[in-house]
């Protein structure tokens, strides 16, 4: 399998070299060359597999020849040592629970698998790595748990100040050691920005080996397939493929279902549930792209306005509007519907949303009542890591899991810094001295 810089489509690499690079030229996107099919009998007697043979068989086409089979064994089934339940919500209504993972949220799936194809990448590499990550929230802290004491691998990780949860910050702020927090004093938007800047920096890339863990990076993207096909393995109604519901801010996640879906997967229909920041539902609506400043809303991880992985999608439709929209479509949630969902859902079906995942719940919610079946929606990370916003709504105390308790007795360790390129590049030389 090789991939191609989107920007730059004669420009190709192997999985191992599009993962170290993280971006092509021009900042350019990698992209399969090819997408694999899943057979329809294999996808017929899903059920009759283990989880971790289903997330090899996924991923050993995008892998090919970078790393051996016996050793990609083993990183799939650390990638998803976790259970991912599918959980009945309402009558027709099934959230798949992505927060059992060591750090509570989705991005623990393409964090962990990462992080260890780049551990096994950099086993026999003399010069150290630095994975640089801009996060809106989960992905931080994610990535730090996944890359944490990692040999030859150091992690700086962006994030902006004030617009991410006490617990999210705790969780990329306070390992230390191989981690760096940089606290950006401005958005999401920001962040991103200034990573892209750094990977098109050739003095920098000469002189520092860089790398990214965002969704950008294939091997923190493909990965997130898999638990849209272990959702399908728990679906109980075969016969009736699911509408699916996914909380979405930069698109990597969605354009993994999508991604899956070409390769076979039956689902009903996608959305894209965004909050406030609505500029793919007025895409979708226009069929004009408009990229905006991103807004402040209480599903903070969704805070983007210019999502990233978006042209993937586009790729994965050939650029063609109208076949997207029969497949895709989006709705704009919110912050008090957001409360609202959250409060009913806790009183009526005693399921306790967080903030991202209300907005995907009543997405499809909405979509259900016009188009009649049942749906999934992705609850993306544990309520806890939002307290301060569910546990005013629901009138009550969420239990803190075991493994953020330790988080409350460390120190936040981070460097406060403006969103300004030439002190970026600065830090990143002085730290790799």
């Amino acid at each position: 399998m090789l991939y191609y810089n989107i920007n730059k489509p004669s420009e190709k690499a192997d999985f191992r070299t599009a993962t170290l690079q993280g971006l092509g030229s021009d900042k350019g996107l990698y992209f399969p060359e090819q997408i694999p099919v899943f057979s329809k009998d294999w996808i017929g007697r899903m059920e009759e597999y283990a989880d971790e043979e289903i997330a090899f068989s996924v991923l050993r086409p995008y892998v090919g020849d970078s790393i051996p089979e016996d050793v990609l064994r083993n990183i799939a089934a650390e990638t998803i040592s976790f259970d991912i339940p599918l959980v009945p919500v309402t009558e027709n209504i099934f959230s798949l629970e992505l927060f059992h993972g060591p750090t509570l949220a989705f991005k623990d799936v393409g964090a962990r698998f990462m992080s260890r194809c780049l551990g096994y990448f950099m086993k026999d590499n003399s010069r150290p790595v630095t994975v640089l990550v801009a996060t809106s929230g989960d992905t931080g802290g994610a990535v730090a748990n996944g890359f944490f004491n990692v040999e030859g691998v150091r992690v700086v990780i962006l994030y902006p100040s004030g617009k991410v949860s006490s617990v999210q910050e705790m969780q990329l702020t306070t390992l230390g050691n191989n981690i760096t927090a940089l606290e950006v004093e401005g958005s999401f938007d920001d962040c991103q920005t200034l990573v892209k800047q750094a990977f098109s920096d050739r003095e920098l890339n000469k002189r520092i080996f860089l790398t990214s863990a965002n969704s950008i990076n294939v091997a923190r993207w493909l990965p997130q397939q898999i638990y849209y096909l272990l959702a399908w393995k728990q679906w109980k109604d075969k016969s009736r493929p699911p509408v699916i519901s996914v909380p979405s801010g930069n698109f990597g996640n969605i354009c993994a279902g999508l991604l899956a879906f070409h390769s076979g997967l039956p689902v009903k229909h996608f959305i894209a549930a965004c909050n406030a920041n609505s500029v793919i539902p007025d895409f979708l609506t226009t069929g004009e792209y408009k990229s905006a400043k991103a807004k402040t809303t209480l599903s903070n991880a969704m805070d983007v306005g210019n999502p990233s992985n978006f042209v993937r999608i586009l790729e994965l439709f050939n650029h063609q509007f109208l076949p997207l929209k029969e497949v895709m479509s989006s709705e704009s949630i919110s912050d008090e519907a957001t409360i609202d969902t959250i409060r009913a859902t806790f009183q009526n079906s005693h399921y306790l949303l967080d903030p991202h995942g209300a907005v995907g719940y009543l997405a499809l919610k909405h979509f259900l009542q016009i188009h009649p079946g049942a749906g999934i929606f992705l609850e993306t990370a544990h309520p806890v890591k939002f307290s301060a916003v569910v546990e005013p709504v629901i009138g009550e105390k969420i239990p803190t899991p075991e493994s953020i308790s330790g988080l409350l007795y460390r120190n936040k360790q981070t460097v406060l810094m403006q969103p300004d390129y030439e002190s970026l590049k600065n830090l990143l030389l002085l730290s790799s001295q």
